[in-house]
């Protein structure tokens, strides 16, 4: 307890071999308590000594005493006062506590797993030594409450746990219990939380091919928690993640759906450089050509054509109907927001093309209201996309940007230097001509 590394100063072994033999005797026999007694005099001598491997084998031999009587009132009584015994040797603990972990496998109700789940995590409660099985023990709890439908319960169980901390566990399995984390925070609908801890998880780890199935999950994970969010373009970026697994890569049950959902979330996403980035990125995916509604759908959106929804809808309504994510909860908002990216795209093609426009032709060509044209001109302004005055009296849309001071000067600067060239070079061709007739 002190952190002095202190040495076997006597062995035990032949004592311990003489004493358990009669112990388990008196235990067969219905003296358990006595067999147990009869044997803490020993362990005492034991862990006074530093004698490891004999504490071990007597708090191991004692708990197997107790589950073989299949009395577990004992068993809990019994781990509680040996872990707290002074001085008590940490390895002789670890090795108790984990061979009571695997008795709960075997406990005859869901009372007594959950009375000896309850002492377990007690004893393990503030120990480095012992944080793996308390870990594991607390995802077994946090599971029991799953079942019982309490996910609110299960999921504070399970993030009292900060598995990124433990030095002695496996990487692979602290990752399996922050997934689990993530899990029952998106089930309980905890975004925030869900985010923080999903950034625990560095996604270099998905690189060996052996967490193949961990990493599956995440991304589906974070797809999930992407949707709740109303992120689209993190969800297009998780759903290519996970297109770039092998095993989805050979699965035809499964890559068809994940580029659909990247075609479709990076068009929902609002345009911005990094839209932009991404959307030629998914255009330039090889298995997209294997997928040719969706094909023509992000040609669709990047061609400089205007596509009222009107005949947006009439080329692509049945690719669109078939698609998953355009079903179910959120499908609405979804199908609201492809409207709003369908206009603002021809807003877009509409201002690259002219320089002024009537409010009543710009109607026309997207096939929209003034007010709903209005709305979809000024969230793009605001979102500094696309630069427009609206001149309501006179009924006029301006798509040019005004020049300052040192704009027109620098342009007035350009225009005379290039004048001044086309002078100086006539000047030279009419004095050549002179010359030759001369």
């Amino acid at each position: 307890d002190d952190g002095k590394i202190r040495k076997q100063e006597e062995d035990f072994t032949a004592a311990v071999d003489a004493a358990l033999p009669e112990a388990l005797k008196l235990a067969t026999s219905g003296k358990l308590r006595d067999a147990i007694e009869g044997l803490l005099p020993l362990e005492k001598k034991a862990r006074i000594a530093c004698d490891v491997p004999s504490t071990t084998r007597l708090l191991v031999s004692i708990i197997e005493m107790c589950h073989n009587a299949n009395d577990w009132a004992m068993l809990g009584e019994y781990t509680v006062l040996l872990s707290k015994r002074r001085g008590q040797l940490k390895q002789a603990v670890t090795k108790m506590v984990q061979k009571a972990c695997e008795y709960l496998e075997v406990a005859p109700d869901k009372e007594t797993t959950l009375r000896l789940l309850d002492t377990l995590r007690t004893v393990t409660a503030g120990k480095i030594h012992v944080e793996i099985e308390r870990a594991r023990l607390t995802m077994k709890l946090s599971k029991i409450k799953e079942q019982e439908g309490d996910i609110a319960s299960a999921a504070d169980i399970l993030h009292e746990l900060q598995v990124e901390t433990f030095g002695s566990m496996d990487r692979r399995e602290k990752v399996e219990f922050i997934l689990e984390q993530m899990r029952l925070g998106l089930a309980r609908r905890d975004v925030v939380r869900t985010q923080i801890i999903s950034k625990k998880i560095s996604v270099r780890f998905f690189e060996d091919a052996s967490t193949d199935d961990l990493k599956r999950k995440y991304y589906r994970l974070m797809i999930e928690l992407a949707r709740l969010d109303n992120s689209y373009l993190d969800i297009c970026k998780h759903s290519r993640a996970l297109l770039e697994t092998p095993s989805v890569q050979s699965s035809a049950d499964e890559w068809p759906g994940l580029v659909k959902d990247a075609v479709l979330f990076v068009i929902l996403a609002p345009h911005n450089n990094e839209q932009s980035d991404l959307l030629a990125r998914v255009q330039a995916e090889p298995k997209l050509k294997q997928v040719p509604d969706y094909e023509a759908l992000i040609t669709t959106m990047t061609t400089s054509e205007i596509h009222p929804w009107r005949v947006f809808e009439a080329r692509h309504g049945a690719a669109l109907q078939a698609n998953p994510a355009l079903h179910g909860e959120g499908s609405a908002k979804l199908v609201e927001d492809l409207k709003k990216r369908v206009a603002e795209h021809n807003v877009r093609v509409v201002a690259k093309f002219f320089t002024r426009i009537t409010t009543e032709r710009m109607c026309e060509l997207l096939e929209l209201g003034q007010q709903e044209s209005e709305d979809v001109l000024s969230s793009l302004v605001n979102s500094k996309t696309v630069f427009a005055k609206i001149d309501r009296p006179a009924g006029l849309v301006t798509f040019r940007a005004p020049k300052n001071p040192a704009e027109v000067l620098d342009d007035w600067v350009a225009n005379t230097n290039s004048l001044m060239q086309l002078v100086d070079k006539a000047t030279h061709v009419i004095g050549k001509e002179n010359i030759v007739h001369a």
